[in-house]
């Protein structure tokens, strides 16, 4: 049994249903293919606790996706099948050290710079003065496909609007650390506890390659945009893309796990799916990692050794990740009451507090101060819990996948799996880094739920040993080296299939980027977009 479309898209994580949609939109008949019984990917929205608390399982916060070309594109579409965001009027996000001291950060650059010190206060103002100046042809290019010549003109345009040495500058700062944008920038540690954290939810820690100009980028972003949610929940988000994809005559299936691309030829043709086949006529794009692709999805012998032998070496991070999911019985109340209504707090002691939790992650360790990311979702969009209540949305970046032992010597980590002994026992060690920054704590603690890198491989097999970003962000395996150098960004060595999604570039975030990358190309007139 078989039925024909034009295009299949194997996964429903943000990046395949944005390709899907532009695709749809043009009148191409695609069809969406996912596993789990609801699409999204790791965008999914759950009553995890208590009834009435929607729950963001996953990626909560959508900036990045409010600054890319998809939303100029796609916003009002959207927005006419129900995608609605809620935003953040003033403060977005705040660093918290163990004495209780808070730097705080406003949408108003200038109100943010205030509790800095002095000398720092022109230079904040400054680089973000120049980043501003690049920004737009930085974007476009973190828009573009690597391996092409519109890639090749927007350095050179670059080049134009900053000259030669700027551009050597630029460059040099987009592969150095974010400790040395701190130490070379200011003198002053309020601007490096503010964002210290923040590298980490670009899969990098603060001393890696690459970390100074994301952790630049973020402050940009979140002075310019904002931390907006979805109301309601980001469910929401997908709701709306099915409903585009529909209302164009597309389809997304669920509870469809796909078994393997069908190949002729040196093309891709199709899928197999739940014992079905489904013929593409125009296109195979598949919103999965390397190591799937490659090592599960392909018949044997259909890709080049080199490219199969790339493939299933792509690295996934060495540190894994957790969220902890709390319903509170009513909105947590700082002891510093600028905390109350910030959308993301981050408790730790600066960047030598992330660095050293991240260094005991990757030494398999469980962190004996880990770095806590506190979102408090609720206060920027209310209808997610009952009225009075509240909510509890907590990253944790520096988890090892396999526990060898506990840095503070008190948990047991017997076999290094995660049992639910050892997830509650490390959860708890979190939420105590609560209680002296919150009056109300624990007492507004209500229903907690723990996802766990187990759980979280479980749920989304692109997350790998619980990488949340699906693959290694070290400055060897990002930009042109994403995902397999050999074949681009988005192509593959088989025509008519390409790769979309974390694991390609420009990487995780909910950037919107790579979908609209291939499908873009896909569209446009001439030659099909093969290698």
């Amino acid at each position: 049994m078989s039925r024909t479309v034009d295009a299949v898209v194997i996964g429903s994580g943000h990046n395949g249903l944005v390709a899907a949609a532009y695709l749809a939109r043009a009148g191409w008949e695609v069809e969406v293919l996912e596993r789990n019984p609801v699409a999204g990917g790791t965008i999914a929205t759950e009553e995890l606790t208590e009834p009435g608390f929607k729950h963001d399982t996953f990626s909560s916060w959508h900036p990045l996706f409010h600054i890319s070309g998809a939303y100029a594109e796609l916003g009002d579409e959207l927005a006419s099948h129900g995608l609605g965001y809620v935003n953040t009027p003033d403060a977005t996000t705040a660093g918290v050290s163990s004495d209780g001291r808070a730097i705080v950060a406003y949408r108003d650059p200038g109100r943010t710079v205030e509790a800095f010190t002095p000398p720092d206060r022109d230079a904040y103002m400054s680089e973000l003065e120049d980043f501003g100046s690049s920004i737009g042809t930085v974007g476009e290019l973190l828009s573009t496909e690597l391996h092409s010549l519109s890639a090749a003109r927007l350095v050179w345009k670059l080049r134009r609007q900053l000259g030669h040495r700027d551009v050597l500058g630029l460059a040099g700062g987009a592969v150095s650390s974010a400790r040395h944008w701190y130490d070379t920038r200011f003198e002053g540690r309020e601007v490096s506890d503010l964002y210290a954290a923040w590298a980490l939810h670009t899969g990098l820690a603060p001393d890696d390659a690459g970390s100074g100009f994301q952790s630049l980028a973020i402050a940009g972003t979140l002075h310019q945009i904002g931390l907006p949610v979805v109301e309601g929940g980001s469910i929401g988000f997908v709701r709306a893309f099915e409903g585009l994809i529909k209302a164009h005559g597309g389809k997304v299936t669920t509870g469809a796990d796909v078994e393997r691309i069908t190949v002729s030829g040196g093309a891709a043709t199709g899928v197999v799916a739940a014992g079905e086949e489904i013929v593409a006529r125009r296109a195979v794009i598949a919103n999965v990692t390397p190591t799937q692709l490659y090592g599960r999805l392909l018949p044997d012998g259909a890709a080049p050794a080199d490219a199969k032998r790339d493939g299933l070496r792509y690295r996934y991070g060495a540190r894994s990740g957790s969220q902890i999911h709390v319903a509170l019985k009513e909105p947590l109340r700082w002891k510093d009451e600028r905390l109350n209504d910030v959308a993301i707090v981050h408790l730790c002691d600066g960047i030598d507090g992330v660095a050293l939790a991240c260094a005991q992650a990757t030494a398999g360790l469980l962190p004996a101060d880990p770095t806590v990311v506190v979102g408090q979702p609720a206060r920027v969009d209310a209808s997610r819990c009952p009225a009075g209540a509240g909510i509890l949305w907590i990253q944790l970046q520096e988890v090892p996948h396999r526990p060898r032992g506990d840095a503070a010597g008190q948990i047991d980590t017997a076999d290094g799996t995660w049992t639910d002994q050892l997830t509650a026992a490390y959860a708890e060690r979190v939420l105590t880094k609560l209680e002296p920054h919150v009056e109300n704590w624990p007492a507004a603690r209500g229903t907690t739920h723990t996802l766990n890198p187990d759980e979280l491989e479980r749920r989304n097999p692109n997350l790998v040993n619980g990488d949340i970003y699906a693959g290694s962000c070290e400055l060897g395996q990002s930009y042109l080296w994403r995902p397999v150098p050999r074949y681009g960004s988005h192509a593959t060595p088989i025509e008519k299939l390409f790769m979309v999604g974390a694991a390609t570039f420009p990487g995780p975030g909910l950037n919107a980027a790579s979908g609209r990358i291939v499908a873009r190309r896909l569209l446009k007139a001439g030659k099909p977009w093969t290698r």
